[in-house]
């Protein structure tokens, strides 16, 4: 029963990941509310979980001509030095912490997302 759940979350995860939302803000909590899991391995998990999605939306994305090869290497080496140096800072952040500031992008991520609402509605509303 425990692997139908974990590929329950894993599914409502890449939905959401697919829709932009990212699928961490599904699955880091799904773990570590509902299946007890530690933060430190949650957070581990979410970011293997992303690197194969990531290489095959780079897959897809260079496939439709929607990724200009010159212009890649300056985002993605940043990005992946980045990536690096922040998932060696969290493994050396106490769970506890760790765990309030990932709560806290939560909700900095839902004010973010209620006030683009809020912005399309009142640009609707001016249109129409």
């Amino acid at each position: 029963m425990g692997s139908i759940i974990i590929m329950l979350f894993a599914v409502c995860a890449g939905i959401l990941g697919g829709m932009g939302m990212g699928g961490g803000t599904v699955l880091i909590p799904a773990l570590t509310i509902f299946l007890g899991v530690e933060q430190h391995a949650a957070q581990a998990a979410n970011l293997l979980a992303f690197l194969p999605m990531s290489l095959l939306s780079l897959k897809v994305h260079f496939g439709n001509g929607l990724v200009k090869a010159r212009g890649a290497p300056p985002i993605i080496i940043p990005a992946v030095l980045f990536s690096a140096g922040c998932a060696l800072l969290a493994a050396c952040t106490p769970a506890g912490l760790l765990r309030r500031m990932f709560g806290a992008f939560l909700v900095a991520l839902a004010v973010k997302q209620a006030a683009d609402i809020r912005s399309s509605l009142r640009a609707a509303k001016k249109k129409g």
